[in-house]
């Protein structure tokens, strides 16, 4: 069963590097068409969702949180 979330922006991607720190884990997510996205979140969240290299998963961004800038 897959679980429904009321983000439209779900990415399905295979996880590319995982770089752990002492609190926080950086995650690169390699998405179809060779486009590559980072997440940065808690060591233990990563530890509990097994998240490793070759993983396959989402990342989904909430657009309230996303945010842009230009020069």
């Amino acid at each position: 069963m897959r679980m429904k979330i009321s983000a439209r922006n779900q990415l399905k991607g295979i996880v590319k590097k995982v770089e752990h720190g002492a609190v926080n884990t950086e995650v690169t997510i390699e998405l179809p068409g060779n486009i590559e996205i980072v997440s940065v979140i808690t060591k233990h969240s990563a530890e509990q969702l097994q998240i490793a290299a070759g993983r396959e998963v989402y990342a989904v961004i909430k657009a309230t949180d996303v945010l842009l800038g230009s020069d």
